[in-house]
């Protein structure tokens, strides 16, 4: 039997779960926490679903977190509920990435699967998979982006905001941008069962954000090629 905490609050709205593998379904309690209210509704959200069903967080399998890419401030919260959840019951920390949850959404069919999500500034978190495997994980803009797609597989989004960033670039794509509802906490249940069973866990001490954002060194560089070019 394996009890797991979900959290996810790098999306439009955060959400919280329970998982017991002996249950039938699996997902045992849910909480979906409306807009960029996680940090104040997270952890009340996770004490109400413990005590609602009778655990108690030392009886858990895994804390469980989607640490990114997404939401500067939605990231840092879930993060930091989940480290301190962790390290204050000795329960082990697993960190999925937003990316990884996407790809997983859909049916890749043994072929690549891109992953995408708004970054702003026109451009992309781009994270590319075949099966649950990690090609690379990167922060592209648009151009990049068809190069990236150019060999053909899945360009799956959720985000209104990709659909409108990409444009026209589906038919240069090669194939469609499939757009699907924002996973919530309970997708990651796979990944997580996955990771608990092959006793990989993170470090709470070590473990950061996933933001993919270029470095200032990157940002500055490409300006200054910019203005030389010009």
């Amino acid at each position: 039997m394996m009890r797991v905490l979900l959290i996810h609050t790098a999306g439009s709205e955060g959400s919280v779960a329970l998982a017991d593998t002996e249950a039938a379904g699996l997902l045992v309690a849910t909480e979906v926490l409306p807009g960029r209210t996680s940090s104040e509704r997270l952890l009340p959200a996770v004490r109400r679903l413990l005590e609602g069903i009778g655990w108690r967080l030392g009886e858990l399998a895994a804390v469980v977190v989607v640490d990114g890419p997404g939401s500067f401030t939605g990231v840092r919260v879930g993060l930091s509920a989940a480290k301190g959840l962790s390290e204050a019951s000795g329960v082990g920390l697993i960190a999925v990435s937003r990316l990884a949850l996407l790809a997983a959404s859909v049916d890749g069919g043994g072929g690549a699967v891109h992953a995408v999500l708004d970054a702003g500034r026109g451009e992309f978190y781009y994270g590319e998979y075949v099966g649950r495997r990690c090609l690379r994980e990167v922060l592209m803009g648009g151009e990049d982006l068809v190069a990236a797609a150019a060999g053909g597989g899945v360009v799956v989004a959720c985000e209104a905001k990709v659909a409108e960033g990409l444009g026209g670039l589906g038919l240069r794509l090669g194939v469609g941008v499939r757009m699907v509802e924002e996973p919530l906490a309970g997708n990651a249940l796979p990944l997580a069962l996955e990771r608990i069973a092959a006793g990989d866990f993170d470090d709470a001490a070590t473990l950061d954000a996933n933001y993919l954002r270029r470095t200032d060194a990157e940002i500055f560089a490409k300006a200054a090629t910019q203005r030389d070019a010009g």
